[in-house]
């Protein structure tokens, strides 16, 4: 375990990444409306693409544990990160509701990802004195993903359309991934 002050510039990058991936993952949601009125969406087909991406996060899980022990955090974290902002950034270029749902499979498979990651980063950086207060404040950040979601995407599709909603919010993960590997 390493205790030096970088611990909590760690525990901010795995804020911010959680507080990210919570922001992705509710793009499409916040998107219903619009793509469901452009695209005519029924609920049903809105509801596969959700399946899918709930299937294949769970599956996920298992392959990730696996991973993030075999490669450790910060290249089991990078392939995570990797995978779920391409297919995020992908979401961009589809319309139908099955090309949604090809697109969320990934998605999900690389966000399951973060939490086996941020785990595992919290026990290599942290005395176990600290994990909980670190595991707390990275956790804080499903709750800022989930509220600036719901924020920044409206804002994104009114400026620019929404497209670029997916776009814009793949790059600020995209940044993330460059200090992570320089940092970490």
């Amino acid at each position: 375990v390493r205790t030096t002050h970088v611990r909590w510039f760690i525990c901010a990058l795995l804020f911010a990444i959680v507080a990210l991936n919570y922001v992705d993952r509710q793009v499409l949601s916040v998107l219903k409306p619009t793509l469901q009125k452009d695209y005519g969406w029924s609920e049903t087909g809105y509801g596969n693409v959700v399946f899918w991406f709930q299937a294949a996060y769970g599956i996920g899980y298992l392959a990730f544990g696996r991973i993030v022990d075999r490669f450790g955090a910060k290249a089991g974290g990078a392939i995570a990160v990797t995978i779920w902002t391409v297919s995020h950034m992908a979401h961009a270029l589809v319309t139908s509701t099955r090309a949604f749902a090809w697109v969320r499979i990934p998605m999900g498979l690389g966000e399951s990802g973060l939490f086996p990651c941020t785990l595992a980063a919290t026990a290599q950086w942290f005395p176990l004195r600290e994990r909980a207060l670190a595991i707390g404040i990275f956790n804080a950040g499903s709750n800022i993903g989930a509220i600036l979601a719901p924020f920044l995407v409206p804002i994104i599709t009114i400026a620019f359309g929404w497209r670029m909603a997916f776009i814009l919010t793949g790059l600020l993960t995209i940044i993330w991934l460059v200090v992570w590997l320089i940092w970490y």
